[in-house]
């Protein structure tokens, strides 16, 4: 261990990255495994349904192929890697991998009940021992944006995969580009106490939103042919068959991600005058199909 009295700057900066890392990491694990987790469980079905097209996009540029063992990283409760095992059919497999013990016990009643060959594990991919796993193809549906070093985890992922194997993920863009997520909140920005701007890069739903970055983390880690597509679509804010279409997509802006934490130390009359104006933004968006909000990503695919 280093004598603190004789740490040179450079070296005390490399090792506060290193704490802070680890902090970001529990932080993650903590939240995923705690409210995070749980409300993800309980809006299962209308995530589902929001995320659908970009899982679909995401399958399709896969290529799964009958037999083919995938490995599903940030698998949640289950949908892309119950998509993959329908395809892959009895002679192939499909391991699921998440960090959130409730999104995974919800994923494994999910395949019993389906009666489709995935497995799934709690597990944190930057970290995990893949020696001997050789998997056809490392899949990610929204599950790779939230590694404190994401250059050292897609690293550690490539060691899942076979020689040639491939990799296809779906990433968010930026959150301007994303009215799913930026629109409920500059609805509610009068409302809500000052915000420090984040930093670029860090670990949150927008860390891959540079193509540039995705580019490098990738080629550092060991992938080639790396191709990266925007892919846009609307998506169905708070998508359920129950209940007014505008009700549901308020509940899910104030109950998932930030906004519902930054609203929750807040007066009771604050909290209520933003609920106001996210509703009044979401009204602007209903249409026949459901309050529709734009949704940009990227599709990735690359090979081991």
């Amino acid at each position: 261990m280093n004598n603190p009295s004789t740490d040179t700057p450079d070296s005390q900066q490399i090792n506060a990255q290193q704490i802070n890392a680890q902090q970001i990491n529990a932080q993650q694990i903590n939240d995923w495994n705690g409210r995070t987790g749980e409300k993800w469980v309980r809006f299962q079905d209308r995530l589902d349904a929001m995320l659908a097209p970009m899982g679909e996009a995401v399958i399709k540029a896969a290529a799964i192929a009958p037999g083919e063992s995938v490995l599903d990283i940030g698998c949640g409760c289950g949908d892309t890697s119950l998509t993959a095992a329908a395809i892959v059919g009895a002679s192939g497999r499909v391991l699921g991998l998440d960090i959130s013990q409730p999104m995974v016990a919800r994923a494994r009643e999910r395949a019993q009940q389906a009666g489709l060959p995935a497995a799934f594990t709690v597990a944190d991919a930057a970290t995990h021992d893949f020696t001997g796993a050789n998997y056809d193809l490392l899949l990610s549906r929204f599950g790779v944006m939230f590694f404190d070093e994401p250059g050292s985890a897609f690293a550690n992922m490539r060691k899942g995969l076979k020689s040639g194997g491939r990799l296809a993920f779906v990433c968010w863009r930026t959150a301007t580009e994303n009215a799913w997520a930026s629109a409920p909140m500059l609805a509610a920005m009068p409302f809500l106490p000052p915000m420090e701007p984040g930093l670029p890069g860090a670990p949150g739903p927008f860390a891959f939103a540079d193509k540039s970055r995705i580019e490098q983390i990738l080629k550092n880690a060991g992938f080639s042919a790396i191709s990266i597509a925007a892919y846009d679509h609307k998506l169905p804010l708070g998508a359920s068959a129950h209940g007014d279409p505008l009700d549901e997509a308020l509940v899910q802006a104030m109950e998932i991600g930030p906004l519902g934490r930054m609203l929750s130390g807040l007066p009771d009359e604050t909290r209520a005058k933003a609920r106001a104006a996210v509703r009044d933004e979401l009204a602007r968006h209903v249409t026949p199909q459901g309050v529709m909000l734009a949704g940009a990503v990227w599709i990735v695919t690359a090979k081991a």
